[in-house]
């Protein structure tokens, strides 16, 4: 049984339908599913007489208090400050940041200057809530992350063994909407607790069949040299190999992005067409007590897949990491800020807290950079999650062809194994340019050149 049941049935959505949808699991375990249905239309029809009912008396408790205090959608008096970085960002963008605002749960917020449109809150949005978390000011890819590991290999030896490096990126990554590794892989996260939320305990076997791989999309593997201009992350100044791989939850971390925010748009709709979809969950109610434990779960599946596709190159290779840094870019925290405590929603976008290391790629084709946060409290510490796109996939998927990009790619000395034509470098902003125009968010620690490529197959459609 779905919400949507509920609402079918008669229920009214609020949080009352959230308290059905936790209950409704261990009455199937008693009941039959007609006499569940027969109760629960009994319920909504008479909540005082199941007050004090041994399974169904917080159902009966949520209903009369959801009818003593009909919701009504209340507008701040003045929307929430914010400050945009960056020049020309896509006016859906703008429009996403200045609705985000007006949400009454809204508290500060911050527009990155690789900013564009997606659903909600607009990808490179910050947003600092009272007390609520926001599934779709999250991502879709919930806890997506970027992963640099340095390796003890000499970055002169790249050419040398350019083959052996492709022959790992093919052999030992996996691309694409549903892929499986082979061979099923073991990491302590498998073994945590997965029943902290109904769709991470159904997604379990999911989890653990894709754990170790990568999505579609922006998702990446690739080989560099990471260029260190002064002494940082424990290393002297010179060039070194690196690998930098950008994926997040895979299909378990989408199944709770979709079921959370469906949720959150039941139970609150009071909210206007354009703030849908920026609809949130209380922290101290029961469906956002399950999200944030989700959240936080799909933080830790996401860090492993990361881990063991190092992992699995750095034994290919028979090389040591010496160095690394990692960070998440569609998150939410809970922090303090100008005295006060607030949940900071980064839909791609990096912490950048004073001294926080963090990683912004470019495109297949450009640098990336390892940052320092400056602590900017005006961004609430946080800076751009990457280039971000100029162009929609669509557009580039009808504008481009591969003729376009070999001549940049044989000249930035990249060889790409694999990507589609919507990943093409010509559909995302300039990497300098962003970065110029976040100086006051981040201080450059490294620069990263990639140099052996490989994303999903051209034909996958996208996950971010």
């Amino acid at each position: 049984m779905k919400p949507r049941d509920l609402i079918k049935m008669g229920y009214k959505p609020g949080p009352a339908i959230g308290v059905a949808m936790r209950l409704i699991p261990e009455a199937k375990q008693k009941l039959g599913k007609k006499v569940i249905e027969s109760d629960l239309r009994a319920v909504l029809n008479e909540p005082n007489a199941y007050k004090d009912h041994p399974h169904w008396d917080l159902l009966a408790k949520a209903l009369l208090e959801q009818e003593a205090k009909q919701k009504t959608y209340v507008e701040r008096e003045a929307a929430a400050p914010y400050r945009v970085w960056g020049e020309g960002l896509e006016q859906g963008a703008l429009d996403q940041m200045k609705s985000a605002a007006r949400l009454p749960v809204a508290v500060r917020g911050a527009l990155m200057p690789d900013a564009h449109q997606g659903y909600g809150l607009p990808i490179g949005g910050v947003l600092a809530t009272e007390n609520a978390v926001i599934p779709y000011a999250v991502g879709v890819d919930i806890a997506c992350r970027m992963k640099l590991s340095v390796l003890d290999i000499p970055a002169t030896d790249l050419k040398r063994i350019e083959d052996q490096l492709e022959r790992a990126l093919e052999r030992e990554t996996v691309f694409g909407v549903g892929a499986e590794t082979k061979r099923r892989e073991e990491h302590e996260v498998l073994e945590v607790d997965w029943s902290v939320s109904p769709v991470t305990r159904k997604n379990f076997d999911k989890a653990r069949a894709q754990i170790g791989t990568s999505g579609s999309g922006n998702h990446f593997v690739e080989f560099g040299t990471l260029t260190l201009e002064k002494p940082e992350l424990g290393l002297e100044p010179g060039q070194y190999l690196a690998v930098l791989s950008h994926s997040g939850s895979r299909g378990t971390g989408a199944a709770v992005a979709d079921y959370y925010s469906k949720l959150a748009m039941d139970l609150h709709p009071e909210l206007p067409p354009e703030l849908r979809r920026l609809a949130w969950l209380d922290l101290d109610s029961d469906p956002g007590r399950e999200y944030w434990a989700a959240m936080e779960l799909m933080g830790k599946y996401a860090s492993a897949n990361h881990a063991l596709i190092h992992r699995r190159l750095e034994k290919a290779l028979k090389a040591k990491v010496i160095a690394g840094v990692e960070n998440h870019h569609n998150y939410a925290w809970r922090e303090s800020h100008g005295g006060r405590d607030v949940i900071v929603h980064r839909k791609g976008a990096t912490p950048a807290g004073r001294g926080v290391l963090g990683v912004i790629p470019g495109s297949m084709a450009s640098p990336g950079f390892v940052v320092r946060g400056a602590g900017n409290e005006e961004s609430l510490q946080s800076a751009s999650h990457g280039a971000g796109r100029q162009m929609s996939r669509t557009a580039a998927k009808e504008k481009f062809r591969w003729a376009h990009v070999k001549p940049v790619l044989q000249q930035a000395g990249v060889k790409l194994l694999s990507a589609g034509i919507d990943e093409v470098p010509f559909a995302y902003k300039d990497i300098n340019q962003v970065m110029a125009a976040q100086s006051d968010l981040v201080d450059v620690v490294a620069r990263f050149d990639p140099k052996i490529v490989k994303m999903a197959p051209s034909g996958e459609p996208p996950e971010d």
